[in-house]
C-alpha cells in the first residue's frame, strides 16, 4: 500500500458513522483510492431506536447486532476496535485508549492513528443534568449494554412478582423523559408482560405492572406536533400507563424518584431517558468548537467550524437550521448527513466546492410496541402534515429501519434478511427468555 494513500478515519458506527463507512468503502476503499477506517469501542452495531425493544426482549440483538468485522471485510474498509481519548490536530492523528480484559490486564496498548479527513460521528449519551442521584439509581437506555442490563433486571423482576404468589402488590417501573425512547418502552413493557404471562409466568398481567412515565414538559413527545402527542397519551393511558407531565423530578433514591411538587414515585426498576449531551470527553477536544452539551459546531458543510478537515454527523454535531434551532438528533437526520458528508468527502478530494446540508423533516413515528404506531409523515410535503396511525404507521416505522439496512447491505441482502426475520417469528418465542 502506498503511504501517499489518503486517510479517512470515521470515529463511532453509529447510524450516520457505518453508513458512511461503508459508503466510502465502497467508492474509495474497494478501488485503493483511499484508506477508510472506522473505530468504534463495540466490537457489533445496532440500530439505536431498537435499544427499547432489547430491553424488553422483544428484539434478540444477537440475530439483529451487525459484526464491525466482518463489515469492513466485506465492503473495503477497514476496522478498529478502540475509545477516541484526544484529536492532535497539528500531526492530524488520533489517540485511542488502551484496551483493557476484565481482569485489567492490557490487550492492546495506548495507539495513534493518521487521517487526512477525520469524521467524528460518536453518537449521544444521556444527560441527567446533574440530578442527585440518577447515576447510582437509574439506567440510561442509551446503549446496548444497558439495554441488556434492563432486560435481566426486568426479567428478574417479574421472576419475584411470579414466584411470591400475590405477596408482592405491583412491578413498579419508572421512566423519566417521554421522547420517543420513553414512550415506546412504556408500551412494549406491556407487551412484555403479555407474552411473559402466555410463557407461564403465574399472576403477570397488565394489572401487575406500574408504569409511570414522567415529563418535565407540558406534553409527552414535545418534539412532534401536539396531535400526535395527543394520541400516543390516549393510546398509553388505554394501556394502563400513568403519565404525568410537567412534572420535574429532583432526585432519584434506591426505591423512587422525587419531584418538585414533593410527590415520591415508587419504582423498583427506574430509566432516565430525558435528553441527550454528546460524551464528556468531547468538550473542546481538540481545541474545537463544542456547544454546552459538548457537541462540536459544524457548518452547513457539516465540517467543523475551525478545521476543514474534521467533520461531525449525527447527535454529536451541532448543525444550525436556516430558520433558527438546530438540527434535532434523529436516526434520520444521522442518515441524511452521512449522504452529505460522502458527497463533500468526495468533492474536497477532487477539489471540487462543497455543498450545504439541508435537513428534510420526513415525519416521525413513535411505535407503541404491537398495539399501535401513531405518527406524522413528509412534514415538508404537506402544509401540515399528514397524520399515520395503525398498520400504515407500522409499516412506514418499520421501513425507515429498512432504510438502514439498505444502505448497509444493499437491496437483495436485506431481501433475504426480511425472509430470515419472519421464519424466526415462526421458529422462535416471541420474547427473549434469558
Amino acid at each position: 500500500m502506498t503511504t501517499s494513500m489518503k486517510k479517512i478515519v470515521i470515529v463511532g458506527g453509529g447510524a450516520g458513522g457505518l453508513e458512511l463507512a461503508t459508503q466510502l468503502g465502497h467508492k474509495l476503499g474497494r478501488k485503493k483510492k483511499a484508506e477508510v477506517i472506522l473505530v468504534d469501542r463495540n466490537h457489533s452495531h445496532l440500530w439505536k431506536p431498537l435499544l427499547h425493544e432489547v430491553a424488553t426482549g422483544s428484539l434478540d440483538e444477537g440475530i439483529d447486532a451487525l459484526s464491525y468485522l466482518a463489515h469492513a471485510r466485506n465492503h473495503g474498509f477497514q476496522f478498529q476496535l478502540g475509545s477516541l481519548t484526544q484529536i492532535n490536530r497539528e500531526n492530524k492523528t488520533i489517540e485511542l485508549a488502551e484496551i483493557l480484559d476484565a481482569e485489567g490486564e492490557v490487550l492492546v496498548p495506548q495507539r495513534e492513528l493518521a487521517y487526512d479527513t477525520l469524521v467524528m460521528a460518536l453518537g449521544s449519551t444521556s444527560n441527567d443534568f446533574g440530578t442527585p442521584g440518577v447515576k447510582d439509581h437509574c439506567i440510561f437506555l442509551d446503549n446496548p449494554h444497558q439495554a441488556r442490563r434492563f432486560h435481566n433486571e426486568m426479567l428478574n423482576l417479574f421472576l419475584k412478582f411470579s414466584a411470591s404468589e400475590g405477596r408482592l402488590d405491583k412491578v413498579n417501573i419508572a421512566i423519566v423523559g417521554a421522547g420517543a425512547t420513553g414512550v415506546e418502552l412504556s408500551a412494549e413493557l406491556h407487551n412484555a408482560v403479555k407474552q411473559l404471562h402466555s410463557y407461564g409466568y403465574k399472576g403477570l398481567d397488565s394489572s401487575a405492572l406500574n408504569v409511570t412515565l414522567v415529563e418535565a414538559g407540558e406534553r409527552i413527545l414535545p418534539a412532534l406536533p401536539p396531535r400526535i402527542s395527543a394520541a400516543a397519551h390516549q393510546e398509553l393511558t388505554k394501556l394502563g400507563v400513568r403519565v404525568l407531565t410537567q412534572t420535574m423530578v429532583t432526585s432519584a433514591a434506591a426505591n423512587g424518584l422525587n419531584t418538585k411538587g414533593g410527590e415520591f414515585i415508587e419504582a423498583d426498576l427506574m430509566v432516565w431517558a430525558a435528553g441527550i449531551k454528546a460524551p464528556d470527553f468531547m468538550k473542546e477536544i481538540g481545541g474545537l468548537e463544542t456547544n454546552r452539551i459538548n457537541q462540536l459546531v459544524v457548518k452547513d458543510t457539516l465540517q467543523t467550524t475551525l478545521d476543514d478537515d474534521i467533520y461531525a454527523i449525527g447527535d454529536c454535531a451541532s448543525c444550525a437550521l436556516p430558520s433558527g434551532g438546530f438540527v434535532p438528533p434523529r436516526a434520520q437526520s444521522a442518515h441524511q448527513m452521512a449522504s452529505r458528508a460522502l458527497e463533500n468527502i468526495l468533492a474536497q478530494m477532487k477539489g471540487k466546492p462543497l455543498k450545504a446540508y439541508v435537513y428534510k423533516d420526513h415525519g416521525s413515528l413513535v411505535s407503541l410496541s404491537r398495539f399501535s404506531t401513531v405518527g406524522s409523515l413528509m412534514g415538508n410535503l404537506m402544509r401540515g402534515s399528514m397524520m399515520v396511525e395503525g398498520r400504515i404507521a407500522r409499516f412506514v416505522y418499520i421501513s425507515l429501519y429498512r432504510m438502514h439496512q439498505i444502505a448497509l447491505h444493499g437491496y437483495f441482502k436485506t431481501g433475504l434478511m426480511m425472509l430470515v426475520g419472519s421464519l424466526n417469528r415462526v421458529l422462535r418465542p416471541r420474547l427473549k427468555l434469558h
